[in-house]
């Protein structure tokens, strides 16, 4: 018999088990970096498959410890005092109704892109609005 002058150990690709927190922290940084999920995928060792299978249990709020149960949390909505007063004046301006007069349900809110909106009343001239729309939408 021969005598065995070198030995080497392969590694036979064990199953590495990871836990919740790990999972939660890779998937984290798949969505936060804008970078291909693959990329984060190789960074940790892990197959494509492997890194999306764990995304999709997370979006389907399933990669959650059982006390990290999701909730709704609850949202206030506040007018701004400054923009409310400015649309106060404008209206006394237009000869438009008070605001005790006109009902919420008479004004209408426009949310155009960041941070512009437009609050009018129910009866504004629609050809009017879509050229003020047209021209802050330009900007």
């Amino acid at each position: 018999m021969s005598k065995v002058s070198r030995l080497e150990v392969i590694s036979t690709g064990a199953r590495r088990r990871w836990s919740l927190e790990e999972k939660q922290r890779i998937v984290a940084e798949s969505f936060a970096v804008a970078r291909n999920v693959s990329a984060t995928a190789r960074r940790y060792g892990l197959s494509n498959g492997q890194l999306f299978a764990w995304r999709r249990l997370a979006r389907e709020g399933k990669l959650v410890l059982d006390g990290d149960a999701c909730g709704f949390v609850p949202a206030v909505v506040v007018p701004e005092q400054r923009t409310q007063e400015r649309l106060e004046n404008f209206a006394r301006e237009a000869g438009a109704p008070s605001r005790a007069e006109a009902s919420p349900v008479d004004r209408i809110e426009i949310v155009l892109s960041d941070p512009r909106r437009i609050i009018v009343g129910g009866d504004v001239d629609t050809a009017a609005l879509a050229r003020v729309i047209g021209v802050l939408e330009q900007r």
